[in-house]
C-alpha cells in the first residue's frame, strides 16, 4: 500500500470512526504528556542538585558561622579573664594605698588633737609604750603605747583616735590596767580624745568610768 493511500485512509478513518479518532487522539495526548513528563523530570533533577547543592553551601556556612562563635566566645572569656586579672589588680593596689593613707591619716590626726591639747588645754602628751608579753590587751604578745599627760602630779592616760568603737573603749581599759601594773602608778582619769564616736562605746564609756572629749 503506497503512503499516500495510507495517509487517505486514515484520513477518513479520523473522520468517520470516533472510536479511532479518539485513540489517536488520547495517543497523542499521551505522547505529549510523556514528553513533558521528561521535561519536568529533567527539571527536577536539576531542582534537586541545586537544592543538594545549596544544602552543603548552607552547611558549610553553619559550620563556618560555629567555628566563628566558638572562637568569638574563646576570645570573650580571655578577654573576661584579662579584665579579672586587671581588677584584681587595681583592686589590690587601691586596697594597699587606702590601708596606707588610713594609717597615715590617722596618724596625722592623733598628732593634730595632742596639738591641741597641748595648745588648748595645756596638757603635756608624752607617749608610753611597752612590750606586753602576757597578751593582756590584745590577747597575744606586742608592743603596746599609750598617751600619758601628768598634771599636779596625777596621771592622765589619753587615748587619741578619728572614730572610737565599743572595742577601743575595752582596748584603752585594758590598756591602763597593763599601765597600772607595769609602772605601779594608778591613772587617776582615763580620757578618750575623739571627734567621733558609735553610741555602743558611749554605753561602754559610762560603765568604765572612761571621760571622752569631742568638741574639737
Amino acid at each position: 500500500m503506497a503512503l499516500r493511500d495510507l495517509k487517505m485512509r486514515m484520513l477518513k478513518l479520523l473522520r468517520e470512526d470516533e472510536e479511532f479518532r479518539y485513540a489517536v487522539a488520547g495517543l497523542i495526548g499521551l505522547e505529549e504528556i510523556l514528553k513533558r513528563l521528561d521535561r519536568n523530570e529533567s527539571e527536577l533533577v536539576k531542582l534537586r542538585e541545586d537544592m543538594v547543592e545549596g544544602f552543603k553551601r548552607h552547611d558549610a556556612e553553619i559550620i563556618k558561622l560555629r567555628e566563628d562563635m566558638n572562637k568569638l566566645r574563646e576570645d570573650m572569656n580571655r578577654l573576661r579573664e584579662d579584665m579579672n586579672r586587671g581588677f584584681e589588680f587595681v583592686e589590690r593596689h587601691i586596697s594597699a594605698l587606702g590601708s596606707r593613707w588610713g594609717i597615715m591619716a590617722e596618724s596625722a590626726f592623733r598628732e593634730s588633737l595632742r596639738g591641741i591639747l597641748e595648745k588648748e588645754l595645756g596638757l603635756k602628751v608624752k607617749k608610753w609604750r611597752t612590750y606586753d608579753e602576757a597578751g593582756r590587751v590584745y590577747g597575744y604578745p606586742t608592743v603596746i603605747d599609750i598617751d600619758v599627760v601628768v598634771r599636779d602630779g596625777k596621771t592622765i592616760l589619753v587615748e587619741v583616735s578619728s572614730h572610737i568603737r565599743k572595742s577601743d573603749v575595752f582596748i584603752f581599759k585594758k590598756k591602763s590596767e597593763l599601765y597600772w601594773e607595769k609602772t605601779g602608778a594608778k591613772p587617776e582619769r582615763l580620757l578618750i580624745v575623739t571627734p567621733y564616736i558609735d553610741e555602743e562605746a558611749v554605753e561602754a564609756l559610762q560603765k568604765l568610768g572612761i571621760e571622752v572629749y569631742t568638741r574639737i
